[in-house]
């Protein structure tokens, strides 16, 4: 079968046809704020399958994601904690490392940031200008959403009041209500850069289209992100992207996940209501966690709920539970053992193959557990053995590991206190890479650090 994924420009399920190798691949990444929650994990956990899937099918995969790691939430936030706003972002985005490694979330090959793409997003903002897609006024630089004519077929949506579009108040000097700033003029923010419009700072949707312009090129194959980003963001850096290059399409495949709601409601930063990913592991092993996010299709939408992740430990529990299983006979034979392995790993692909279900994927794996109890006391230990590689090997697809509970020894105790002490007085220093380096040799011993709002803490993983 042929791997097919549903684009979101057209809204029909495509076979994957890459522009060559390797497989661009971009996930718009956290504008680092606050704690990733859930709904962060949810996106990043199934970007994090697709990445893993294309690799499993013999592409490689060139993976970018971005932090943006200053915008006008971050400063207003800083402000008001008297902190700096790029010390802020750092914090968050520390925070996205320590769960999504949890998580067992790959890094990315880059994780490029805004701060560090100033001078291609001033020169691109040129470019739209000289172009005749973009014009200047007294607050800044705006697109002319008039002069891209396919604007709003990505979303469906042409007619919004442009301030959705940018994170600024609405602009009587814009030509178009649907027009969006890519340079925004400030003289009285700590964070801004000098540009032939006035000191100021970028635009959200510009930052994407640049970062993606300069790591992976001007197409590329796959663009991922959570439902709540095809507008006005992805939206806008189609129409951005595809004016100044006159390359189309700027994206192959436009990839959305769902939304995790809570009471009903889009879980979310801005709202007020989210649960932080970091807090449900406290309680919640990571791969529970994964396995519960990987429960519903990426792009549909997943109630949060306390009793269905308990309900996935449960299920995660007879997952572990084969691994125990154990040969009964020497001499038995395990033709029909290696039938149902062969049988499983078929429907592991066709599920995956078909819009990466994972759901449906997960469903195969769980009856290959059951037919592997069922057979395993007239089979061979080797027999048994190979099968429960099988089954772990197209689990590990899916980043999901069986671990068995073990009882950590608290021997080294003293020593991890003293070294996540040392860690927070290099942080206070802002000497940050030694910091990292410490966070980093730590979870390599699978200590895991979380840095909370009363301090920091640890424990095992």
């Amino acid at each position: 079968m042929t791997l097919a994924i549903t684009n979101t420009l057209t809204g029909n399920k495509e076979p994957f046809k890459p522009l060559g190798d390797p497989v661009t691949m971009y996930v718009c990444g956290m504008t680092p704020k606050d704690r990733p929650h859930l709904g962060h994990a949810f996106m990043f956990v199934h970007m994090d399958v697709i990445r893993r899937y294309l690799e499993y099918r013999g592409y490689t995969v060139r993976h970018i994601q971005n932090f943006t790691d200053i915008d006008d939430k971050i400063i207003d936030r800083a402000r008001a904690a008297d902190r700096d706003p790029l010390d802020w972002s750092r914090e968050y985005t520390e925070a996205y490392f320590e769960v999504m490694d949890r998580l067992h979330v790959r890094r990315a090959h880059e994780y490029p940031l805004v701060t560090a793409n100033i001078p291609g997003i001033i020169q691109d903002v040129q470019e739209l200008i000289d172009g005749g897609h973009a014009y200047p006024t007294s607050t800044g630089v705006y697109f002319d959403a008039a002069t891209f004519e396919d604007y709003g077929a990505l979303s469906g949506r042409t007619e919004e009041d442009g301030a959705a579009g940018a994170r600024i108040a609405v602009d009587d000097e814009k030509r178009d209500p649907r027009d969006w700033a890519l340079w925004k003029l400030d003289n009285e923010s700590s964070v801004t850069w000098d540009s032939p419009w006035g000191r100021g700072r970028p635009g959200w949707h510009i930052e994407c289209s640049t970062m993606i312009r300069r790591t992976l090129g001007e197409q590329i194959d796959i663009h991922g992100g959570g439902a709540d980003l095809m507008f006005p963001h992805h939206e806008n850096e189609l129409a951005q992207s595809e004016a100044a290059t006159g390359c189309q399409p700027f994206v192959s495949y436009w990839v959305h996940t769902g939304l995790v709601l809570t009471d009903g409601e889009k879980m979310a930063h801005s709202l007020g209501n989210f649960t932080t990913t970091a807090d449900v592991l406290t309680d919640v092993p990571p791969d529970v966690l994964r396995l519960y996010l990987l429960s519903v299709h990426y792009r549909s939408t997943l109630q949060f709920s306390l009793s269905a992740i308990e309900q996935t430990r449960t299920g995660y529990e007879r997952l572990l539970a084969v691994t125990r299983a154990r040969g009964g006979n020497a001499a038995g034979d395990g033709a029909e053992l290696e039938s149902e392995a062969s049988a499983a790993r078929q429907a592991f692909e066709a599920a995956m193959d078909d819009d990466f279900n994972a759901p449906r994927a997960i469903g195969a794996l769980f009856e290959f557990g059951r037919a592997i109890n069922r057979l395993a006391p007239g089979c061979s230990a080797a027999d048994v053995e190979k099968a429960q590689g099988t089954l772990t090997s197209l689990l590990g697809v899916l980043g999901i590991e069986l671990h068995e509970p073990d009882a950590a020894s608290d021997d080294a105790t003293p020593f991890i206190d003293l070294l996540v002490n040392l860690r927070q007085q290099l942080r206070e220093a802002k000497q940050w890479e030694l910091a990292d380096n410490i966070r980093d040799d730590l979870g390599a011993l699978d200590v895991v650090i979380e840095d909370k709002p009363d301090g920091t803490v640890w424990r095992r993983g």
